[in-house]
């Protein structure tokens, strides 16, 4: 038996990469797994190998309607939320392979890069705040980065949402403490290959 028996967490991102990595380890732990992404393919590849029940939950996290899907169908299929891992993510060097300066920033790569890496958490947290809220009980992890707290020629946008994600944890932290919920931002270190 693991350490995280029967919790319950759902983890955005996790068709591949990053994502998929610590779904695996969840399930080791005896974590029920709540897996989304867009491709609903790869996430049921992914939690096809799961050695605990899990749930494939496909979701754009930037739709607030799918993502409030995502959290009614994991209370309704395990009865609650304990832990949300907010690890989808998008950079310049993911969508261009490249970085890029500000003048040569589209207005689309902007707000996708923010959608996803800022908007996503926000709409998946508050989502499961409330169920969290009422058991009194919850974790939020926001996968982050060095370059929340450092900036990088060439990756403005990323920047900026990930400077924007970890004041953000600061805050629910701060409105979850009466709460019983716990936020934390992690920063995995490195540059990652996470289109594996």
């Amino acid at each position: 038996m693991g350490r995280l028996d029967d919790d319950v967490v759902i983890v955005t991102g996790a068709s591949r990469g990053l994502g998929k990595s610590v779904t695996e380890r969840l399930s080791e732990e005896g974590a029920h797994v709540v897996l989304t992404a867009r491709d609903e393919e790869k996430l049921q590849t992914v939690a096809d190998d799961l050695p605990t029940e899990s749930l494939v939950a496909p979701a754009d996290v930037r739709d607030r309607e799918a993502v409030r899907g995502v959290v009614d169908a994991t209370v309704d299929a395990f009865g609650r939320v304990d832990t949300l891992v907010n690890n989808a993510g998008v950079s310049s060097l993911s969508i261009n392979d490249e970085r890029r300066p500000i003048g040569e920033i589209t207005e689309e790569e902007w707000d996708l890069i923010l959608d996803v890496n800022l908007k996503g958490v926000f709409l998946f947290t508050q989502a499961v705040l409330p169920h969290m809220y009422d058991r009194e009980s919850g974790n939020v992890v926001n996968v982050s980065s060095g370059l929340g707290r450092y900036a990088t020629e060439g990756a403005a946008a990323y920047v900026s949402s990930k400077w924007g994600l970890e004041g953000f944890t600061r805050v629910v932290a701060l409105e979850g403490d009466d709460h019983g919920v716990n936020a934390n931002s992690l920063d995995p270190g490195g540059l990652l290959n996470t289109d594996i």
